[in-house]
């Protein structure tokens, strides 16, 4: 199984040209198929511009730059691909596809040859269901640019063998990567748990909560994000994310937790894919907008007393400054009949905060001249249960619970893969843990009942865990 030693890769766009290079650079040779000659001497230029930019930069030898451009083998006859040990598809992401290619691939091949796809959704049960020796076929999903992110995903189908599984990670570590192991499931681990970072930004612009740039604004320095929602979706490619997720949410049998934006739908629709069209979101061919940060509030509206009452609930005079649980600010002013503010999860210097409508405006200026006085930067969005970053970290540990709980794959592998393979400053189950589950747990009930939504529902293994925590703290 480990002795791998020549490598194929089907498809010459961006994946297939980043796989043929790692490989080629750990010193295989590799067969880069593709039925266009013009599309892999494509792909072969950018490597080797890549390459050539390397050792400008004194990254690498110029010897080994020509050693590893010959390594490489333009290939435009399938048959040919007898000869590798492993391949590699990186073609179109559409099962019927992949299906009478690996049918093709299985014909030609002998049954030691390990037969992966790159999908980044697609069920490897699926595209292995009608070949001989399905046992050999997995998952091997890299994460884009190849040749920079460290993650792998090894997808075992239901047939894959475990020793093809083991072979797959050793290869990876071999390779410079990290591997996690997953079971083959919608969107495996990233596209399934990331889905939520996503979805809730969608739905708050849906809601006209807040502009783009405050919600990215949040999520980025609130929630320390490297990015926000919309400007990576933008990044992306409109059309790739949407494509995803309506992938992810047809699978799970349109669970409502995956379901797809309208307002996303739109920009597809309109050919607004995001900086690759030059229009998303954002006009990429412009200066972004600028977030409007509340003015300096007077000193006059300094506070006179404050009084913290309980965790995540300040006193600021007769305003009540609380933390949000996913209630309204209104409905938590009615329930304590006087002014409150309610402020989303304050990491770094940033506040978002949303007011009850009934409240008077000194008494609002009260809660943001305190915390411009704690060195915060304040904004103001809709009262919008949950908020921004909250209701986000809520979503995402919950859907990475219930990864855990199903057998997806192990509590390591998950946070492991949100860490590399989108840059999460935490892992979704650790995060969790530092948050407090019953917390989260509190704020999606709270979520569920405001919007009478099966999307916010908090699996069990959410409850289990708010359950265990609250024992330990007893």
């Amino acid at each position: 199984m480990l002795n791998i030693g020549t490598v194929a890769v089907i498809g010459s766009g961006t994946m297939g040209a980043g796989i043929a290079e790692v490989a080629a650079s750990h010193g295989h040779q590799v067969l880069v198929y593709d039925i266009a000659a013009e599309a892999i001497s494509r792909a072969i230029d950018g490597i080797r511009q890549r390459l050539t930019s390397r050792v400008a930069r004194g990254k690498l030898s110029a010897d080994a730059s020509e050693q590893i451009l010959a390594r490489l083998l333009p290939v435009t006859d399938i048959q040919a691909l007898a000869a590798a040990d492993l391949i590699i598809e990186a073609a179109s992401e559409r099962l019927e596809v992949k299906k009478a290619l690996f049918a093709k691939l299985a014909a030609i091949c002998p049954p030691q040859t390990l037969l992966t796809s790159n999908t980044s959704s697609i069920s490897v049960t699926a595209i292995a269901a009608d070949i001989h020796h399905p046992e050999r076929v997995a998952g091997l999903h890299f994460f884009n640019p190849a040749p920079v992110m460290k993650l792998v995903e090894v997808v075992s189908g239901l047939a894959t063998s475990p020793e093809v599984a083991d072979a797959l990670c050793e290869l990876a570590m071999n390779w410079g990567k990290q591997p996690v192991r997953c079971q083959s499931t919608p969107g495996f681990i990233v596209n399934r748990v990331a889905r939520p970072f996503y979805s809730e930004a969608w739905r708050a612009l849906e809601e006209q909560v807040a502009t783009p740039e405050v919600i990215d604004a949040a999520l980025r320095e609130g929630g320390g994000f490297p990015m926000g929602p919309l400007e990576l979706t933008d990044l992306i490619g409109q059309d790739v994310n949407f494509a995803v997720t309506c992938s992810v949410f047809n699978a799970f049998w349109q669970e409502r937790r995956f379901l797809p934006s309208l307002v996303q739908q739109e920009l597809v629709l309109a050919g607004r894919m995001g900086k690759k069209s030059g229009k998303g979101v954002y006009d990429w061919q412009g200066d972004k907008p600028e977030v409007g940060w509340s003015e300096t509030v007077s000193k006059r509206f300094s506070p006179i007393h404050v009084e913290r009452i309980s965790d995540g609930v300040t006193e600021i005079d007769d305003v009540l400054l609380i933390e949000t649980q996913g209630e309204t600010a209104q409905s938590l002013a009615l329930r304590h009949q006087r002014p409150v503010v309610v402020v989303d999860r304050m990491e770094r210097e940033v506040a978002v905060i949303a007011v009850a409508s009934s409240n008077p405006d000194a008494a609002t200026q009260k809660a943001i001249c305190y915390l411009q006085q704690q060195g915060k930067r304040v904004v103001q969005i809709a009262d919008y249960p949950g908020l921004l970053v909250w209701r986000t970290l809520a979503m995402i540990a919950n859907e990475a619970l219930d990864a855990l709980q199903k057998g997806v794959a192990s509590e390591k592998d998950i946070d492991t893969a949100m860490r590399l393979g989108v840059n999460y400053p935490n892992g979704p189950i650790a995060w969790g843990e530092r948050l407090g589950w019953q917390r989260l747990l509190t704020l999606l009930e709270n979520l569920q009942r405001h919007y009478g939504e099966e999307r916010y529902r908090p699996c069990s293994l959410l409850r289990q865990r708010a359950l265990l925590e609250s024992s330990y703290e007893s």
